[in-house]
């Protein structure tokens, strides 16, 4: 099972949401991998890695060796680093990407992440995809490779008008590339369920007929108090609201019955 955490507008939370799902799987036993295909290495960060060491483990180095005419090829297997947490390993972010989006576009190598995973079948039980926040070549690439579809949402007025284009745009680009990629849910994150807007946004996103995950995330301190000390919440504090918030819906999507091993 591979999902992808993506949404064309910024600061909602896609990183944070990657991590702490991702978290959560590895600890109830699932062999779980990270890829990060920001530039900003959010992710990549939040697990400890610093994305400016040199390293010839990068998705950067993964995407650049399908390129290269001269390079030696890293067999893919060898690409995926353990994090401190037992079952969970990344392939983490680099600012190479940038340099290396324009070469990849123009050669199409946007299949490639894909046939990567594909050769990561069997080593992992779930695969989690964290995406820059605009559809280029990475976030397409992410969309293409994946199976499941999660959206993260805060309650704005602007989140709702980046909900509609963004459904529109995935549209196209599930006929063109990926007809098996299906929308999950909408994740809703930072909900203050003290405040009447964000009820009417929700109520208007349940008029579109999408599907909302629930619970939905509380705001809390406690995030980015475990950004700060690079620890998912699951480690940092299981007992906290906000971790009960993330364990219950990753509880429900893997009780649904589209998810297979």
């Amino acid at each position: 099972m591979r999902r992808i955490v993506f949404n064309q507008k910024g600061g909602v939370g896609k990183s944070s949401i990657t991590v702490n799902l991702a978290a959560m799987s590895a600890a109830s036993g699932k062999r779980t991998l990270l890829i990060d295909l920001d530039i900003q290495g959010n992710s990549s960060h939040y697990l400890g890695f610093d994305i400016n060491e040199r390293s010839k483990k990068t998705v950067a180095d993964l995407f650049d060796q399908t390129v290269s005419w001269f390079s030696v090829s890293t067999p893919i297997k060898d690409f995926p680093q353990q994090t401190r947490y037992e079952n969970l390993d990344i392939i983490p972010s680099s600012p190479r990407l940038a340099a290396l989006e324009p070469e990849l576009e123009r050669r199409y190598k946007i299949y490639k992440l894909r046939e990567a995973l594909d050769q990561l079948e069997k080593e992992y039980d779930r695969v989690y995809i964290d995406t820059p926040p605009n559809l280029g070549f990475y976030s397409k690439a992410g969309l293409i490779a994946a199976n499941r579809l999660l959206i993260p949402f805060d309650c704005d007025s602007f989140s709702h008008q980046a909900l509609l284009t963004l459904m529109d745009n995935l549209a196209e680009l599930r006929n063109d590339h990926n007809r098996a990629l299906e929308l999950e849910g909408v994740v809703v994150n930072m909900f203050n369920a003290q405040a009447k807007f964000p009820a009417q946004i929700i109520e208007n996103i349940r008029e579109l007929g999408l599907p909302l995950m629930e619970p939905f995330l509380p705001q809390s301190i406690k995030m980015k108090e475990s950004h700060y000390q690079q620890m998912p919440l699951v480690h940092f504090d299981n007992k906290h609201k906000l971790t009960q918030s993330f364990s219950a819906l990753f509880d429900n999507m893997e009780s649904e019955k589209l998810v297979t091993a």
